[in-house]
């Protein structure tokens, strides 16, 4: 029995080559049952006469098939669904139980209460104006060298760091760079045993929380704070002090606490970077007071408008900073691969914990960074963006003046947001929503603070993802909206 030409058909608008196309088509019949071991398939002339498409994509899609063992060639007669094909399954779908159990009860809903309130359009690229954080824009990108990178690690002198199990180690030609390259450009010295690879900068953070924090035990936050960190710390069961920052960073004065976490080279959100004399005192404090210094390093790498300033780990001498960094901003957020730097003790921890959830990030992603870094690619990739985003930031500076909103904090050294403040009776939860309708899309600061001392007329606005000529009209549209309410 033949399967006849009308059983395929292109969707218009969907992704992909057209040969992948009509491979997946073939695929799905097979796997779905409604393709059988044996059936004939349509000509490729008669395929390709019916889809519009040329002879040469369908010959090559059923030249495809053959070497997968989906399809047999047999001589003048044709293309045949193989009888080594994967099958499907050859019982029936049982129907979707009816849910009897509350989990979110069971759980205390603790997990997506401390989600609530993060709302981020999926479909930002849409947006004329998107004005949000820590998206990457493609155009700054290095697209072929990546790729080529990518293949490198594809390739069979890479075959095991494609395939095995590193099991609670991690690529050690990625260790080695981030030991050689990445670390000694914020001062640290670290060997390969003081390194951990985490899946970005939140995973970091959640396992150092998990292993130096516990019922009984006492963090302090920069208020506001990276809203990730505050979310873990909800649920970890610590007593958690927020503390206001000033235009310095975390000031000194600090509450009782065994760990202590800053964003020391970048406050996030405001953009503060600690002083060195502030930063040596914090340190000096950590040992005086026993306590651990968590250091949030997100966003070194976009300094650009003077020399960054050292990392706290780099002026450690009793070990007691433990360094979160992560290549989300840099290379792209997708990626998720972030990093811990601490002493070889609370190392071996972190791995321990990390090993319970995964064993380690991917090793195909690993061997690629590996290879962008090693062939300096990531340098130049930083470079592009740094220039990008000091020009970025000069025509977001003019517009704020010319829309006369007011900045909360820049920063000194570059980045690539303003924290900005509205006047006091505007909530810029409505804000953002009234915005979006006109194609604009800025980030709400309440999720930022202590919920006992939250603040609504807060917003951050990031130029990382949208290109120059769109920020004055963008920019414009804030002040516009703001004036309608007699705000501006």
């Amino acid at each position: 029995m033949s399967i006849p030409v009308e059983a395929f058909f292109l969707t218009s608008g969907a992704a992909g080559a057209l040969q992948r196309r009509i491979r997946a088509m073939v695929t799905d019949g097979i796997l779905t049952g409604r393709f059988r071991p044996g059936q004939r398939m349509p000509s490729s002339r008669g395929l390709a006469a019916h889809l519009g498409i040329s002879r040469i994509t369908v010959t090559l899609a059923y030249a495809d098939l053959v070497s997968s063992d989906y399809l047999t060639a047999r001589g003048r007669s044709g293309y045949y669904v193989s009888d080594n094909a994967p099958r499907a399954p050859e019982f029936p779908t049982a129907a979707r139980p009816k849910e009897e159990v509350d989990y979110a009860a069971l759980s205390s809903a603790r997990f997506t209460r401390a989600m609530a309130g993060v709302d981020r359009p999926a479909d930002w690229e849409r947006y004329p104006y998107p004005f949000i954080y820590g998206q990457t824009d493609p155009t700054l990108f290095d697209h072929q060298n990546w790729r080529a990178c990518a293949l490198r690690a594809l390739g069979r002198r890479d075959f095991d760091a494609l395939t095995s199990d590193y099991y609670e180690r991690d690529d050690p030609l990625l260790i080695e760079q981030i030991c050689r390259v990445i670390l000694p450009r914020r001062g640290i010295a670290a060997g390969p045993e003081e390194v951990l690879l985490t899946l970005g900068a939140q995973n970091a953070l959640w396992l150092a929380a998990t292993v130096l924090l516990a019922p009984g035990r006492r963090a302090v936050v920069e208020n506001p704070c990276y809203p990730g960190l505050r979310r873990i710390l909800q649920t970890c069961g610590a007593g958690v002090a927020s503390v206001d920052v000033d235009a310095g960073g975390l000031p000194l004065h600090l509450p009782p606490a065994d760990v202590v976490f800053t964003t020391a080279s970048h406050q996030c959100p405001t953009n503060a970077t600690m002083p060195l004399e502030r930063r040596l005192a914090l340190l000096e404090a950590a040992s005086r007071d026993d306590f651990v210094v968590v250091e949030d390093d997100y966003e070194f790498e976009m300094s650009f408008l003077k020399p960054v300033s050292p990392a706290l780990k780099s002026l450690d001498k009793t070990g007691r900073v433990i360094y979160a960094g992560s290549f989300s901003k840099s290379i792209f957020p997708g990626m998720r691969l972030g990093y811990l730097v601490a002493p070889p003790s609370f190392i071996a921890e972190a791995r321990a914990l990390r090993s319970m959830v995964l064993k380690h990030p991917p090793g195909h992603i690993q061997r690629t960074v590996a290879y962008f870094l090693a062939e300096g690619h990531y340098d130049a990739l930083i470079n592009r963006m740094r220039v990008a985003f000091k020009r970025r930031r000069q025509v977001m500076e003019e517009a704020i003046a010319e829309a006369g909103l007011q900045v909360a904090g820049q920063g000194g050294f570059g980045g690539s947001s303003f924290w900005m403040a509205a006047p006091a009776g505007v909530d810029t939860e409505v804000l953002t929503q009234e915005l979006r309708g006109e194609g604009v899309l800025i980030e709400p600061g309440r999720g930022f603070f202590d919920p006992a001392r939250e603040a609504r007329n807060y917003y951050r606005l990031a130029y990382s993802s949208i290109a120059p000529a769109r920020i004055p009209e963008g920019v414009a549209r804030i002040g516009k909206a703001l004036a309608r309410r007699g705000a501006a």
